[in-house]
């Protein structure tokens, strides 16, 4: 394959960021936005995000064992995208709650399978994905952060144009993809279902760090399912202004953090990163229980700026170290289960968790704030704390282990 074209790498560059664009617009603040609109409690919040955990669960059988099959990717993830859009608008003009739990469930269904097609469609134009992936999926990045300061500048945390903007987005991104590389169904190697589980990869299990780091993988999930549903409510609650552009904070030092791991992975090695980033959601919760809109508001920004250390040095490391241990023969496989493991179980749990906990922290009518989020935010840092204790004493990865 020669050198991609310029039109090429525009096209892809900007389906990425529309990607995460059309998802950045409405993830965020769709807390906030449940409890202005229907006056939701953490139960339905927590609920409501879990439905993108039971698509992460789904969308590998649609992407693994039919899209790959029958049809070309491009056209799939137009048609998706399309669709994706119809169900945005409606969401933005229903009052009704449990009507838009479905249809946000059906919004998830029809737009987690995206992501994996996205990244196929441009592997597929990659002479070596390794040093041009991330060249073109930070456009992504960009695309969740520009929809964050959007929203935020905007005061639309607990507008319906959420969803409006987000819809215009996919309507884009769905025409787009009818013109991005033809990527024709693969029906001479299509995946098998233990394939797309990801259960060529359960060998791994014979080797106890990996065990030890795959639970951890899962546990870690139910701190940041706490982040993820109520980071936005809570700021907006205790009185920060533009919280939805303050919080894109976090993705600009996710950016920064992911330079970082290259540099540092082979002289730290994976256990010491691992443990940085478990303790990073101890001290992060601290902050959150600690600071206020007022004098502690710097807590409440290094709070949020602790996000590329929480996410990058523990999730990013964990899928460099997924990788190593794989080897060639397993490595989409072992990858598969960590995806399908996190962001579809562990999340799952975690939403329902974080749902229930700050349920119990939900103080009486006329107490200023809705939870007792000094409360709230202290449980997940109690539950990092045990994971980083048990990990920390039974975990034996070492750099020199990684470095095969």
């Amino acid at each position: 394959m020669g050198t991609m074209s310029s039109t090429l790498r525009v096209k892809l560059s900007l389906a990425m960021f529309l990607e995460y664009f059309t998802w950045g617009a409405w993830y965020v603040t769709l807390g906030t936005y449940m409890i202005d609109q229907f006056q939701a409690g953490a139960v339905q919040i927590g609920s409501a995000y879990a439905n993108l955990s039971v698509a992460a669960i789904i969308s590998p059988f649609f992407v693994g064992l039919i899209a790959d099959r029958f049809f070309a990717a491009q056209r799939v993830m137009g048609v998706l995208h399309l669709a994706g859009a119809l169900t945005l608008y409606l969401l933005g003009t229903i009052s009704q709650p449990s009507l838009f739990w479905w249809l946000l469930l059906l919004y998830t269904l029809l737009y987690m399978p995206t992501m994996a097609l996205a990244n196929s469609i441009t592997f597929k134009q990659l002479r070596d994905g390794g040093k041009e992936f991330p060249y073109i999926r930070v456009f992504g990045t960009v695309g969740w952060i520009a929809a964050g300061l959007m929203v935020g500048f905007m005061g639309l945390e607990s507008s319906p144009w959420i969803f409006y903007i987000a819809a215009g987005s996919s309507v884009a991104l769905g025409i787009l993809s009818f013109y991005l590389p033809d990527t024709p169904p693969d029906r001479g190697n299509a995946a098998s279902l233990s394939t797309v589980l990801g259960l060529d990869a359960l060998v791994l299990f014979r080797n106890r760090s990996f065990i030890i780091f795959f639970v951890a993988s899962l546990a870690i999930c139910i701190p940041l399912s706490f982040y993820y549903s109520f980071a936005n409510p809570f700021l907006n609650d205790v009185g920060v202004t533009n919280a939805a552009g303050k919080m894109t904070l976090g993705q600009l030092s996710e950016f920064a953090f992911m330079l970082l791991i290259p540099l540092v992975f082979r002289r730290w090695g994976v256990k010491l990163l691992l443990t940085i980033g478990i303790a990073a959601w101890i001290l992060r919760y601290g902050l959150f229980a600690n600071g206020d809109a007022g004098a502690g508001i710097w807590m409440l920004y290094f709070g949020i700026l602790l996000h590329g250390v929480c996410y990058d040095f523990f999730f990013v490391t964990g899928q460099i170290y997924t990788d190593r241990q794989a080897g060639e023969r397993f490595k989409n496989a072992a990858q598969g289960l960590i995806t399908f493991a996190t962001y579809g179980v562990g999340m799952l749990i975690g939403s329902y968790v974080s749902g229930w906990i700050t349920h119990a922290y939900k103080l009486p009518e006329g107490a200023g704030d809705l939870y007792d989020w000094r409360g709230v935010w202290l449980v997940p840092a109690g539950i990092s704390l045990a994971i980083l204790v048990v990990f920390v004493m039974v975990f034996r990865g070492n750099g020199k282990q990684m470095d095969r």
